[in-house]
């Protein structure tokens, strides 16, 4: 039957393509939780500002936050320690070690804290001779034992950045700790800055080396609390996706950053956009914000389930900006399992709310099928929306329109097992 046909293809196919991943088996949907690092900074004055420095206080609290607030139960699972947490020299044997004023307890304590609320814990390193904000490094000679040290402490996940290394160092050191930490047995997210210092692009980089020794990597800039810096990085993302597109998937993931929402730099618009265009590019799910004070119009767009249910699916394809309009509004598409699709119209207009009009033909969606659509953030549902139908969406300025749509009648041929990646151009046909 064509059905069996298509499967036959489909696992020659599978076959055929090189297994593009740190084969650690993790990762296989973009990583979700809870980052220090934007919102907290290197603040170590523990005196001053015992709420907001970084010490063991704080991570005991959002974890219990992540826990008890419905968080963890949406998949925000990652508590992740950044820069400033270990002491400013290593122990006599060499080892790293926390802070012994601002982490008592030590990490392993905070590990086994974090692991009882059903969580994992993040820790940060640097492949220099310094951190980025000036605390021990990890020099080629030590990845091994940084690695043993993170493994013992019971640590799930390791970012480890570049300030104060060379290009030759990162070459040989970040798949070094990415098998430094296959070795020691326990299961490890590695996010790698790697290519954020080697400025993203080939030939500099190698996405194809990059997803065999990295589980996630920053490509670019560190996110500000401000709407020009998401702008900022949306903009050199959809600039350069023919690169980056095809090197995310399942286990191996571009990373543009932190979530600011819940801060102080965006508008309510500006919240709901970043969300849906860090979703609609299979980012994770990162937030930098104090979940101890977030505002409940904050906390709706942060654990809006079927944004969640998009940014998890399973197939894992990274979705890219198929329309630039004269009229400042663009529109991305991600395909996702099951032949559905999320679209986000977005528009870059500073004056009023906009009428796009447009239909799905337009945006190259098949001929003949029928979808039914739901609107992410209002609920709303419209059904029955053939392809040739034009349709109309509101767009605020700086804000978005967000649709999942789901085929109730597809067209003869089976392009959804054919052309799973179709809709959009520059999407190239994969079998399934």
């Amino acid at each position: 039957s064509g059905l069996a046909l298509a499967l036959a293809l489909a696992l020659a196919l599978a076959a055929a393509l090189p297994a593009l991943a740190l084969e650690n088996g993790l990762a296989r949907t973009p990583p979700m939780g809870w980052m220090a690092w934007e919102r907290f900074r290197c603040n170590v004055d523990c005196r001053a500002d015992p709420r907001n420095c970084i010490s063991e206080m704080l991570f005991f609290e959002m974890a219990d936050r992540l826990a008890e607030d419905g968080w963890r139960d949406l998949g925000y699972k990652y508590i992740n320690i950044d820069d400033c947490w270990s002491a400013k020299q290593r122990d006599a044997a060499g080892r790293l070690v926390p802070d012994p004023e601002r982490f008592p307890r030590g990490i392993k304590a905070l590990a086994d804290y974090v692991h009882a609320r059903g969580l994992k814990l993040g820790i940060y390193g640097d492949l220099g001779t310094l951190t980025c904000g000036g605390y021990p490094g990890t020099t080629l000679d030590r990845v091994e034992q940084d690695a043993q040290t993170f493994a013992e402490w019971g640590v799930d996940m390791l970012k480890l950045d570049g300030c104060y290394s060379s290009g030759e160092e990162q070459a040989e050191g970040y798949p070094e700790m990415a098998r430094a930490l296959n070795a020691t047995g326990r299961p490890i997210v590695y996010s790698c800055s790697w290519p954020a210092y080697q400025g993203g692009l080939p030939p500099k980089v190698n996405y194809t080396v990059l997803a065999e020794v990295c589980n996630l990597w920053r490509n670019y800039d560190d996110i500000q609390d401000s709407w020009d810096s998401v702008l900022s990085i949306l903009d050199w993302f959809s600039a350069n996706q023919d690169v980056l597109q095809p090197a995310a998937g399942p286990g191996h993931w571009n990373d543009p950053d932190m979530l600011i929402i819940g801060n102080f730099g965006l508008s309510d618009e500006q919240s709901r956009s970043q969300m849906a265009l860090w979703t609609v590019m299979a980012a994770p799910l990162l937030m930098s914000t104090d979940l101890r004070t977030i505002s409940a119009s904050a906390k709706e767009i942060l654990q809006n389930r079927l944004m969640i249910q998009i940014n998890q699916d399973p197939l894992g394809i990274q979705g890219r900006r198929i329309v630039k309009e004269k009229s400042h509004i663009e529109v991305f598409l991600r395909p996702l399992s099951q032949a559905a699709s999320a679209l986000v119209f977005f528009s870059r207009r500073t004056d009023m709310p906009f009428v796009y009009t447009t239909s799905l033909a337009k945006l190259h969606f098949p001929e003949d099928a029928v979808y039914e659509v739901q609107d992410v953030y209002s609920g709303k549902i419209i059904s029955g929306l053939k392809t040739g139908d034009s349709f109309s969406v509101v767009i605020d300025p700086s804000g978005v329109v967000m649709w999942y749509l789901y085929p109730t009648a597809l067209p003869a041929q089976p392009w959804h097992v054919v052309r799973q990646q179709a809709p959009g151009e520059g999407f190239h046909p994969v079998l399934l």
